[in-house]
């Protein structure tokens, strides 16, 4: 029995739970912290069920933008002194705030940007860190339902070519 089974099954909570589940449960939150986009497919990939991947990966995304507005004020301080931004319209992110707001750039972030920096950009744009936290928050969702589609149509597909 290798070590780390001998250590689960020390842990109480885990006699109802897989061996498998947690180290996928683990990938899928700390990737969605960190490249949303691959969080659902590595996680079902280390064998948990889709769905689960995508609440862990939405849940660890929503936390990445959470840690940014709790620590993040002296850092936003610091970028507003040390950049002089001026917004390039014609760039696709400030195109998407001008016309949709804060919770068009919640919805672009997952796909481009990332939460840490989204949380940023809408702090530094002046928004009020409750309406942060909303559009990072929700904007998730859309994004983590269609990647939880495409993995388990795609690995559906994927069972023919066996």
């Amino acid at each position: 029995m290798t070590v780390v089974r001998k250590i689960y099954k020390n842990i109480p909570f885990t006699a109802f739970i897989p061996v498998n589940f947690l180290p996928g449960l683990f990938t899928s939150l700390g990737l969605g912290f960190l490249y949303f986009i691959s969080a659902i497919p590595a996680a079902t990939a280390l064998g948990i069920p889709v769905w689960v991947a995508a609440i862990a990966a939405s849940l660890g995304y929503s936390v990445g933008g959470a840690i940014i507005l709790v620590l993040g004020a002296p850092f936003q301080k610091w970028l507003r002194q040390k950049w002089n931004y001026s917004p390039n319209p014609k760039k696709l992110i400030w195109r998407v705030f001008n016309r949709y707001g804060p919770m068009g750039l919640g919805l672009l972030a997952p796909i481009t940007i990332g939460p840490q920096f989204g949380t940023l950009l809408l702090l530094t744009l002046g928004i009020q860190p409750r309406k942060v936290f909303f559009a990072i928050s929700l904007g998730v969702i859309p994004w983590s339902i269609l990647l939880a589609g495409l993995v388990k149509t795609g690995s559906h597909c994927l069972e023919y070519f066996k």
